[in-house]
Order: structure tokens, then sequence, then C-alpha cells
């Protein structure tokens, strides 16, 4: 009978034209730790954590990265995908957010979250969850 392999969740990978200038703006958003940075590549990953402990966030290097429009448009640049991050206060968020390089999207759709473009402009939203960040259960405090 064959084995069912392991898998598990290592990275979020996000294309980018620069990697290290693109993980500098996430480590000091989430407050995080660039464990790993090339030309290429920068890993970035939960404080004190081991690699591999949380799932981190890899940023590769694509000279041919385009920014994907927001909200979409037909014949635009979609996005693949974007990260949800959870926050207690979402206008102290915004603020953080925006101090550490990005920007609000032009367009919003609830007063729940923000849409946000990080410099790349890759679009991700900071999600009022107070109950959730405050939860014994959730994982990265």
């Amino acid at each position: 009978m064959k084995q069912t392999p392991k898998i598990k969740l290592y990275a979020f990978t996000i294309d980018c034209p620069q990697p290290y200038e693109l993980a500098q703006f996430y480590a000091a958003l989430l407050q995080w730790e660039i464990a790993y940075h090339d030309e290429d590549w920068a890993c970035l990953g939960a404080p004190g954590a081991p690699q591999g402990a949380y799932p981190g966030i890899l940023f590769q290097r694509n000279p041919d990265y385009v920014p994907p429009v927001w909200p979409e448009a037909p014949g635009a640049q979609q996005q693949m995908a974007h990260m949800d991050f959870a926050v207690d206060d979402l206008e102290q968020a915004v603020a953080h957010a925006v101090q550490c390089g990005a920007e609000p999207a032009a367009t919003q759709f609830s007063d729940d979250w923000r849409v946000m473009l990080d410099p790349a402009g890759h679009p991700f939203c900071l999600c009022r969850m107070k109950e959730l960040m405050d939860s014994p259960h959730f994982a990265l405090r």
C-alpha cells in the first residue's frame, strides 16, 4: 500500500522586482525577521522560530513582474493571490502599514477590512479580527 507523502506549507512565494526591499517592508509590517537574502531571493519568518516552524514568506526576483490592478479590470494584469492579516485595531494597523511603505487601495469594499498595496503593488488585506487576535489559540502572536 502506497503511503501518503508528508506535505506541509513551507512558504508563500511572491514575485517582485527587488526581493530584499519587499522583504524589508513585510519585516517592518509584521515585525518578523529576514532569515536569508541574496539578489534573487529573500526569506521572511516569525521571530525566534526555526526555519520551517511556521510558514514563511519568500520573495522571488522576477524582472518581468507587472503589478496587478485593483480592483480587477478586463485586459489588465490580474492578482494571482493575496494575503490577509488579522489585526486588533484596523485604523492603527492601516497607519502602521502606511508608515512601513504601503498605501490604501483607492477602492474599498468593507468597513471590516482594508485593501492595501505593498511597495511592489501586491494587494493585501488588513482584517479586523480582535477576538481572534486575543484568542489563546491564535498561532502567531
